[in-house]
């Protein structure tokens, strides 16, 4: 690999940025490619951006040749909003399932090491503690505390990123009061629409690991789809 492609790399890498390496198979030349550019008029670059999504290698052919596209994804993120009893299986199965997990909650009795061993815990207020963690594409954001003064902050910035996935705890009565509130902070039908609200695949889940299941499973199908 050129010295001054894997530098780059390496450094694209450090600040989680999303890249993609294309190699063109009949001479070697490489070239990084960023997806999140405007790919209307350039065919690799749109290419990339179907490899990053499936995030998976892949051998195109386009006017000039056949080339290898290698994604390089930033890890995939889980920002938890809510150190309940749902968060502990469920922080454990993102982490299982390739996830760098972060729990929020400003109460230090519920997010304690203790409980959550290994996991990133920010004891600032939510929309802070979102504001700092910046949520991108790679980003899944789940509320889980049922307190409106928890919730509604998290959900107000999780609304304004680009997180892929954005799911609430609470009962369908909950949800329709939940919109009514986020209606009233000025965000509009579309924009409440991204809300997975009852968060979780309807699967009759009733225990805590089972309603992470539910939560990760409807997760998997947001980010695949």
């Amino acid at each position: 690999m050129n010295a001054g492609i894997l530098a780059q790399l390496v450094k694209d890498r450090a600040a989680k940025r999303t890249v993609v390496l294309a190699t063109r198979l009949t001479d070697g030349i490489e070239k990084l490619l960023y997806p999140t550019e405007k790919h209307e008029k350039n065919w690799l670059i749109k290419a990339s951006h179907e490899v990053m999504v499936s995030d998976r290698a892949a051998i195109v052919t386009g006017p000039d040749g056949d080339w290898f596209l290698n994604p390089f994804n930033p890890p995939l993120r889980l920002i938890v909003v809510g150190a309940v009893h749902i968060a502990q299986p469920l922080t454990r199965m993102a982490a299982l399932a390739g996830y760098d997990v972060t729990v929020i909650d400003p109460r230090t009795s519920f997010a304690s090491e203790n409980r959550f061993p290994d996991i990133d815990l920010r004891h600032d207020w939510p929309d802070e503690a979102m504001a700092a963690l910046a949520p991108d594409t790679r980003t899944a954001i789940v509320t889980l505390t049922h307190d409106p003064k928890l919730d509604d902050p998290a959900l107000q910035a999780a609304l304004k990123s680009a997180a892929f996935y954005i799911g609430s705890l609470g009962s369908k009565k909950t949800h329709a009061a939940r919109v009514a509130r986020l209606k009233e902070a000025g965000f509009e039908d579309i924009d409440i629409a991204r809300i997975h609200g009852p968060v979780g695949l309807s699967i009759g889940a009733k225990s805590p690991a089972e309603i992470a299941i539910s939560i990760m499973a409807e997760i998997t199908g947001s980010l695949r789809q």
